[in-house]
């Protein structure tokens, strides 16, 4: 899809697969739990960004690490990444576990951000509010569960689960249960630091996801300063995939807004 290319990068002896496309200021893209692909609205991006999708250690052809044992240690990794790319005011957008791994990134160090955005984003446990658990259905049905509109789950659903990919989803699905089991999908410590990060944020969020309903949004915009909220409508937990024009549109606006204003 689109004229994307993909390599190999070494850093700090792991080595990942990693997609890129396009020109402009860098767009670093971290991928969720269900694994990475290039999809239609990274190459929308692509238009006017230099979009970066690199697939997380533990996922899909790259490298377990003998050191992966935590969110922590994704996030660590990803900063010497931006170092060994050697990029500068790099846009950091981050779905679900993706937002997480950016989020833990965001609080240790933003010298080579500028900006941070987090989409239907994991990592803060709000007391009192009801979320699917991910770990107790089937695949289908969390697949299922991530949109507002049924319709819209079927192709996902058909690439994510061809009986093909049966092993790197299985390989997948191992990383993510040793990144987040236990505390489930989220850092206790998190919430402390959130403060820390100084780049200009914005949170996109759909009105009906299910696996980290809105309210963590508003939780993750009372913590961050100055975080900007964007809300979409009939929408559930992967935005980019459901709505991906409103999605881009958000995302363009934010950083065209951040341009004027620098």
């Amino acid at each position: 899809m689109g004229n994307f290319s993909t390599s190999v990068l070494a850093v700090r002896g792991c080595r990942i697969r990693l997609m890129r496309a396009g020109a402009g200021d860098p767009l670093v893209y971290l991928h969720g739990a269900s694994g990475a692909a290039w999809l239609p609205f990274l190459q929308q991006l692509a238009d006017k960004f230099d979009v970066i999708a690199p697939e997380h250690p533990g996922f899909g052809e790259s490298d377990t690490p003998a050191w992966l044992d935590n969110i922590h240690d994704v996030a660590y990794f990803y900063l010497d990444l931006l170092e060994e790319l050697k990029l500068e005011g790099v846009h950091l957008v981050g779905n679900s576990l993706g937002g997480f791994i950016a989020a833990e990134l965001a609080v240790r160090n933003t010298q080579r951000l500028g900006s941070l955005t987090l989409a239907g984003s994991a990592g803060l446990h709000v007391p009192g509010v009801r979320q699917l658990d991910s770990f107790l259905v089937t695949d289908e049905q969390r697949l299922r569960q991530f949109f507002y509109d049924p319709k819209r789950a079927e192709a996902m659903i058909a690439r994510v689960l061809d009986p093909n990919n049966e092993d790197t989803a299985l390989r997948n699905q191992t990383t993510v249960a040793k990144l987040v089991w236990q505390p489930r999908s989220h850092d206790p410590n998190l919430h402390k630091w959130l403060h820390r990060i100084d780049v200009p944020t914005l949170l996109i969020w759909g009105d009906t996801d299910r696996m980290f309903p809105k309210e963590h949004a508003q939780a993750f915009q009372q913590a961050i300063p100055g975080a900007k909220l964007a809300m979409i409508p009939q929408c559930g937990h992967v935005p980019q995939i459901e709505k991906p024009d409103e999605f881009v549109a958000a995302l363009e606006t934010f950083l065209g807004a951040r341009k004027k204003a620098a």
